[in-house]
């Protein structure tokens, strides 16, 4: 019976055991869903925090790229007007020496006409000026400098301007310029100055 006694004892110790090794067991595999869980918070929390910079980055990356393509369209802009400004500078460059050389051309018409008045008695003379006048004519037409052509041509503020109205003209010269009193030039397409003209009404 002692013997009974004992192993019924023992029985209950092992139970008693295995029970506490149950607890035991249900108590680590708690703590391992309670580590797992928490270690699973970090990495969400870490891959959220690491998503997090990368969007800035991202956009920091857009803002730069931005930033920069507006800066180079900006400098493109500024080369070419810069260019623009120098090929302009150079073409009418010589525009103020043009327009002081413009009463010099005004005198040596002048004096051509007047010898034109004199007749047979300033021949030579006229045709010493008209040489001049025309090797002058050429080298400023190789700079670009041209003279209007206005008579006959209707009037138009770009290139003339009016000293004169001339009335009792026949219709189809109304409009037109019908006299010269001061010749207008052109430099490289640019007009320099104005043709003083007679309009007829």
């Amino acid at each position: 019976m002692i013997d009974n006694q004992e192993n019924l004892n023992e029985e209950e110790k092992q139970n008693e055991e295995v029970l506490n090794q149950q607890e035991e067991n249900g108590e680590t595999t708690e703590n391992q869903k309670t580590e797992t869980s928490e270690e699973s918070d970090a990495e969400e929390k870490k891959e959220d925090s690491m998503t997090e910079q990368l969007a800035k980055a991202q956009a920091q990356v857009e803002e730069y790229k931005d930033k920069y393509l507006r800066q180079l369209a900006e400098f493109d802009n500024y080369r070419r007007r810069v260019m623009k400004e120098k090929a302009e500078l150079i073409k009418n460059g010589g525009e103020k020496v043009m327009c002081a050389i413009l009463p010099i051309l005004d005198d040596f018409d002048r004096a051509n006409d007047t010898l034109a008045q004199m007749g047979e008695e300033a021949c030579a003379e006229k045709k010493g000026v008209e040489l001049i006048i025309e090797k002058f004519e050429k080298i400023l037409k190789q700079q670009g400098l041209e003279k209007m052509d206005v008579l006959g041509k209707p009037f138009d503020v770009d290139f003339h301007e009016a000293v004169a109205m001339v009335p009792g003209q026949p219709d189809e010269l109304k409009g037109k310029v019908i006299d010269c009193v001061q010749a207008g030039y052109i430099l490289n397409e640019k007009v320099i100055r104005h043709a003083k003209v007679a309009v007829a009404q």
